[in-house]
């Protein structure tokens, strides 16, 4: 009997609900739920941010277990442990109301997001290597579809259950995050394990060959420098803009535009790159969020903001699917769930940096005009860093140095399937 792939639709479903779940809700529907939630718990804004900062801490220290988990006992469970994990968390913010409580489910939202989005963006990657890019692009939209029904859904419940409308929110989460949790166990399915090209040893016990690769590392701090500027973007943009004499409710259109924007964003980079090429397609949605950010450091105007947004809505996402799927590029099949991890620490440490160092600018008199001058600076060594992946020579840096092409590489997963 041989094992053929699952049906893509389905694995793509079950990777865009995994990505709404532990990014959206889990990571970004924080900072909406925050002023009700602080309101009713008396908490102040520095303990507020240490709450932030903990989800982030719980992913960057779990993240590298999270891939390693994946190559050991398989994506499917992985994943699905992750997701329970953050259900878990969500329930307890439902009733939670110690200080010491909300930090340890705070934390567990951070874990179970390491142990699901990097094995899923692994397992969709393994699944459809001639489509890698546009799989891992629509998983991405899940993002952006989240942050929408976010940013619907919390402000009725706040109208419906008054000051326990947070509460509900991180309810109703939970509830979504079980369902999801149910359709990846059921539907998701782990592809036959690949061990032609090392017989003789598990991936866990070849991690270190992926940590110390160059071209693993290059990629990894590309997406490591993505992570830190969109973050600071993400935080700062809207009180620049603000700052800078502009309708806050103008800047709020700006912002839901871009989100729209970047849910068809991702799957059309990712196939664009799947036909063009995937450093080519890299490189261009890197320079153009590096000009996007340009356009309000030269002119401050409301069209200068306009364009910033309109060119980040439909590049950033792609920018994301991109760094994303080149990573998995770089290393055979079976080793995929700890590369992809080891380079989501980078763009987690990213996120975690870009903001302090950000906000010290901004403290120090350099204002918004510095931070984001630093910003760009960075955008452009990242870019510059692309023009590099672009010279990688083909193959594999880690495992079997010759790359198969997508048809054969899917011959090769039905044909040790055959044999299981």
């Amino acid at each position: 009997m041989t094992d053929k792939r699952p049906n893509l639709a389905i694995m793509v479903t079950c990777g865009l609900l995994t990505s709404l779940v532990v990014i959206a809700f889990a990571r970004m529907a924080y900072g909406v739920i925050l002023p009700s939630m602080r309101a009713d718990l008396g908490l102040t804004y520095q303990q507020a941010g240490v709450l932030g900062t903990v989800t982030a801490l719980g992913y960057v220290v779990c993240v590298l277990a999270g891939g390693v988990a994946a190559a050991r006992f398989g994506a499917r469970l992985t994943i699905t442990f992750g997701l329970i994990t953050v259900a878990l968390g969500f329930a307890g913010l439902t009733l939670a109301s110690q200080y010491w409580l909300l930090l340890a489910l705070m934390g567990l939202l951070g874990l179970g997001t390491a142990f699901s989005f990097a094995p899923m963006v692994s397992l969709l990657a393994i699944w459809y290597p001639e489509k890698r890019g546009f799989v891992i692009g629509l998983m991405s939209s899940g993002v952006g579809l989240g942050m929408l029904l976010v940013g619907g859904l919390v402000p009725l419940l706040t109208h419906l259950f008054g000051e326990n409308g947070w509460r509900v929110s991180w309810g109703v989460f939970g509830a979504i995050a079980v369902l999801v949790a149910v359709l990846v166990i059921l539907f998701a399915k782990d592809p036959p394990r690949l061990t032609a090209d090392s017989p003789n040893s598990s991936p866990a016990t070849d991690k270190w060959l992926i940590y110390r690769n160059p071209r693993v590392i290059t990629v990894a701090t590309v997406y490591g420098i993505i992570g830190m500027t969109y973050i600071v973007q993400a935080i700062f943009m809207i009180s620049f803009m603000i700052e800078e004499g502009h309708n806050e409710a103008t800047a709020g259109a700006f912002m839901a535009m871009t989100g729209l924007l970047s849910i068809a964003a991702g799957p059309l980079w990712g196939w664009l790159s799947d036909q063009w090429g995937r450093s080519n397609a890299l490189t261009t949605a890197m320079v153009l969020v590096t000009v996007a950010m340009a356009l309000p450091l030269a002119n401050q105007s409301i069209i200068s903001f306009f364009l910033y947004f309109l060119v980040m809505g439909v590049s950033v996402n792609g920018m994301f699917a991109l760094i994303q799927a080149t990573a998995t590029d770089q290393v055979a099949p079976r080793y995929i769930p700890i590369a992809f991890s080891f380079v989501t620490l980078f763009f987690a440490s990213g996120q975690l940096l870009g903001p302090a160092v950000a906000g010290w600018i901004i403290e120090s008199n350099g204002g918004f005009l510095g931070a984001f001058g630093f910003n760009f600076v960075v955008l452009l060594a990242g870019a510059y860093l692309t023009l590099k992946i672009r010279r990688f020579p083909a193959g594999y840096a880690v495992g079997d140095t010759t790359a198969p092409t997508a048809p054969g590489l899917v011959d090769a997963v039905d044909a040790v399937g055959a044999h299981r």
